[in-house]
């Protein structure tokens, strides 16, 4: 879903792909970490921006 989102923003332009691609991104990256934290390894702190 979240390559579609990309290909289909890329081609449209259309504001509401991005978003979608952003929202799977950060789905990924939330489980990504769960995954890590399972196995033992350090969650690394998230940026923010400020």
């Amino acid at each position: 879903m979240r390559d579609f989102s990309w290909k289909y923003f890329t081609l449209t332009g259309d504001v509401e792909a991005f978003m979608l691609y952003k929202e799977m991104d950060e789905r990924a990256a939330v489980k990504e970490a769960a995954s890590g934290e399972e196995e033992g390894e350090a969650i690394p702190e998230a940026d923010d921006g400020t």
